[in-house]
């Protein structure tokens, strides 16, 4: 008879609490996006000027365009650095170690983060807030790391891009709520305690830590393999990830491109919007740049289940790249609704992410795979701060009360639309050298049912420094 651990429901209830890992995180994290207005207003609003956007003036923390986007490479950066230590970490001290550390530091950095909102005007604001911002950056991108290792796990052979988009989605639903709520809140209660309010749905994150935690000790336990893990892991050193395989560096670097291509747009957007397009407040421009997290809320899980029934993955990767050239076109040289751009994306961003992210499973072993995961996110974070850097010094560093000129937004979306081009690059060579290696990545999954392992996560077993999976 079945031990409960061995059953669907189990594993989709781990995958539950899994998904509710960085729904609070996820909702914090682009806070700065939806008030930009706020975070690069004027301190007091006494001095008489005025936005060109309505006829009050808008109080702020005083930052500049400059250091607004510092706010967002300096979580990038540390991502980049934490996460190679986390995947390592994790694969060698487990799961359950991971899910403390990490959702505790996302909880004290969004702490830190608020507190420093409450001394604008002094020389303690930017240093307390980006302190506050690298240790939220630090837990974040590495409990992704733990969601990866626990879904790849529980899901290996089965509805692996299914779960990866479910957990998108509710990723993504925190981004969307925080597009939403996010301003409203703060037009009545103000920025400081609007930051407070995402620290709050932080600590939920870290509840869920502690029941997924117990969750996955007992299932493992009840298969008989509490402890494997590790001592699989202990084969493995860190000059190991020499020896990964050149389909894996490609998705890796395929990833990084898209995702350069999306996020410093998306942190930018609303202002963006407002800049560039008549008739936009505050309110509506979050709105259309949220649309990007729309339609990966709606989307992801249902692309995952697309991609586990007709494999294709290293395909779509290609055409997602291809399709989103038109997306930066659109905003750099047309006035089409910028809605129709940020609906697009969201499309070819949704269908990226679920078929490039479940493919690393794939081509790495299991005991590797935190290691590898963090790889793979630190090079994506390498390359968003960077981007980050450069779209900061492509707009300025005065004061934004006035509009950003039109021109330094073209040479914006051109940058975006040099990475997308990059990554068509990659993700044309991926193909071909996972064609020469069998075709692996645009293969289906196998049924949840089916006794054929041949497409589950390779193991650990070297030969002449390589991986046999």
């Amino acid at each position: 008879m079945a031990v409960a651990a061995e059953k669907a429901y189990y594993r989709f209830l781990v995958l539950f609490f899994t998904c509710l890992l960085t729904f609070g995180s996820y909702f914090c994290f682009d806070i700065p996006s939806v008030l930009q207005d706020q975070f690069q207003g004027n301190l007091t609003c006494q001095n008489g000027t005025y936005t060109e956007h309505s006829d009050d003036c808008v109080e702020g923390l005083g930052m500049s365009p400059e250091e607004y986007n510092l706010l967002y490479a300096i979580y990038a950066w540390i991502d980049a650095v934490a996460v190679i230590l986390a995947g390592f970490l994790i694969d060698k001290l487990g799961n359950r170690f991971g899910l403390f550390l990490f959702s505790f530091l996302i909880v004290l950095g969004s702490a830190i983060f608020a507190l420093g909102s409450h001394f604008k005007g002094t020389p303690y604001l930017l240093p307390l807030m980006l302190t506050g911002r690298l240790l939220f950056g630090a837990g974040n991108g590495s409990i992704t790391i733990v969601q990866s290792r626990l879904t790849a796990f529980w899901f290996k052979g089965k509805e692996l891009a299914l779960a990866f988009g479910l957990i998108l989605s509710f990723s993504r639903l925190g981004s969307v709520l925080n597009f939403f709520f996010t301003q409203p809140f703060e037009s009545h209660y103000g920025v400081q305690w609007t930051l407070w309010g995402g620290t709050i749905l932080c600590i939920l994150g870290f509840l869920a830590a502690i029941t997924v935690s117990i969750l996955d000790n007992i299932g493992m336990k009840q298969l008989g393999l509490d402890g494997t893990m590790q001592e699989e892991s202990k084969k493995m050193q860190m000059q190991d990830i020499l020896h990964l395989p050149l389909r894996y560096w490609l998705l890796v670097l395929t990833i990084m491109f898209f995702y350069n291509g999306v996020f410093p747009f998306v942190a930018d957007a609303s202002k963006f919007i407002q800049d560039k397009y008549e008739g936009y407040d505050q309110r509506t421009a979050a709105y259309v740049a949220g649309a990007v997290y729309d339609i990966a809320l709606v989307l992801s899980a249902a692309a995952g289940m697309i991609i586990d029934y007709v494999g294709m993955r290293g395909v779509l990767a290609v055409l997602c790249a291809v399709l989103t050239i038109p997306v930066f076109a659109l905003l750099a040289f047309t006035f089409v609704p910028p809605l129709v751009s940020t609906l697009w994306l969201g499309v070819t961003y949704s269908f990226l992410a679920a078929s490039m992210w479940p493919s690393i499973p794939l081509v790495v072993p299991q005991a590797i795979l935190g290691t590898a995961m963090g790889l793979a996110t630190s090079v994506q974070m390498l390359g968003i701060g960077l981007c980050n850097l450069i779209v900061g010094k492509i707009l300025g560093t005065k004061f934004s009360e006035a509009k950003i000129p039109l021109w330094r937004w073209q040479q914006m979306m051109i940058f975006m639309l040099a990475n997308t081009i990059a990554c068509i690059g990659t993700s044309v060579a991926l193909n071909i050298v996972d064609k020469k290696q069998g075709g692996k990545l645009n293969k289906m999954s196998k049924r949840a049912d089916s006794k054929d392992e041949s497409d589950c996560i390779p193991i650990l077993n070297m030969k002449n420094g390589k991986y046999q999976g």
